[in-house]
């Protein structure tokens, strides 16, 4: 009995030698992996590709043209609706597919585009509930619209969820339901999808893209680290707050996801410039009457400064005033003046 167990301990551990590094399994296991890395990193550099911007007025033309609908291609609101589309598309069609979700090599191993989706996922989901709130309705007792009331939630899903349900198959039900609305604003034989463009629903929708773009500055401005003062009962003697904060506090974003912000910011900026154009042709009319044009062509040119391309292999971190550039405080340099320019063009669309 000792002996025939001893025979199979011996048999076991002659099969593992044969799979240890030396051996020729070993060998071609070891090569097989080696193999497999080097094609992981090629097709992750692939993927950390951020996508091109699109002309979207040529975007436009081309889905009406697709739909066959050319002639209602200069409906109001056609061009932020078919926008919001491509955008949405983008984030779940570009190379690599949606990455933030990915549970397997090289997706895992990835995480300056998933930074890059969520910015992007962030104002598909505030246009899209201005969308649904205020601009599709006449007045705060009108109905929603019906697949308004569909796409809002559906882009709002967790952007974490691998399968049942994946986040890929919920957001395509929210573009979906953006076509959908879409094709009842042309179409002639129904009217009960509606696109107000006025002032005080871009005005209402400016307000988010202003808190937006605020809490990202402070963000990137914390990469070096600084000593804030408690300012957030100012102005208001009677003001209280749930629970008591320091009068002065440092605050800094971990070394660890200082790359995170920074392509946070840049894939808020990418959707933004998008949306901004579409908007400037839907209110058309509304900022020709403020004389505000160029003030949102100005919000669009600060914003088109954060996509330049980056010829560091990684995001630098240096002091304010030292040697090495600061990646972060220049994205919240732009990012502080647009929406600097949201601010006075909020406050010129409030003027009678």
């Amino acid at each position: 009995m000792l002996k025939q167990l001893g025979a199979k301990v011996a048999d076991q551990w002659d099969n593992l030698r044969d799979l240890m590094p030396g051996s020729m399994m070993g060998k071609v296991v070891g090569s097989g992996l080696a193999v497999y890395l080097v094609v992981a990193v090629g097709v992750g550099w692939y993927w950390s590709q951020e996508p091109d911007s699109f002309s979207v007025a040529e975007n436009a033309r081309a889905e009406a043209q697709l739909h066959g609908h050319t002639d209602k291609a200069g409906t109001i609101g056609y061009a932020t609706t078919t926008t919001l589309v491509r955008i949405a598309e983008t984030l779940l069609d570009k190379p690599g597919g949606y990455l933030t979700n990915d549970r397997f090599p090289p997706g895992l191993w990835l995480d300056n585009i998933p930074s890059w989706e969520y910015g992007v996922l962030i104002q598909l989901r505030d246009m899209s509930r201005s969308l649904r709130k205020d601009i599709s309705r006449s007045q705060s007792q009108s109905t929603e619209d019906k697949d308004l009331t569909i796409a809002e939630p559906q882009f709002n899903f967790d952007s974490n969820s691998w399968i049942l349900p994946s986040s890929e198959g919920e957001y395509r039900q929210g573009i979906k339901a953006l076509i959908r609305y879409r094709d009842r604003l042309v179409d002639d034989n129904q009217n009960d999808a509606q696109f107000y463009a006025r002032s005080d629903n871009l005005r209402n929708w400016l307000m988010d893209v202003e808190t937006r773009l605020g809490s990202l500055s402070q963000r990137l401005s914390a990469s070096v680290g600084k000593s804030q003062v408690n300012i957030d009962l100012a102005g208001d003697p009677s003001a209280t707050q749930s629970s008591r904060k320091p009068d002065q506090q440092e605050v800094k974003t971990a070394w660890s996801e200082i790359d995170d912000v920074f392509y946070e910011a840049r894939g808020t900026a990418w959707a933004l410039i998008h949306i901004l154009k579409a908007v400037e042709t839907d209110f058309q009319g509304v900022l020709k009457d403020k004389n505000a044009e160029v003030s949102l062509r100005q919000i669009i040119r600060e914003l088109e400064a954060t996509q330049d391309a980056l010829w560091s292999p990684m995001i630098l971190n240096g002091s304010g005033f030292g040697m090495f550039a600061n990646h972060s405080l220049v994205m919240a340099s732009y990012i502080s003046r647009a929406n600097a320019a949201i601010i006075d063009l909020r406050e010129l669309l409030s003027r009678g």
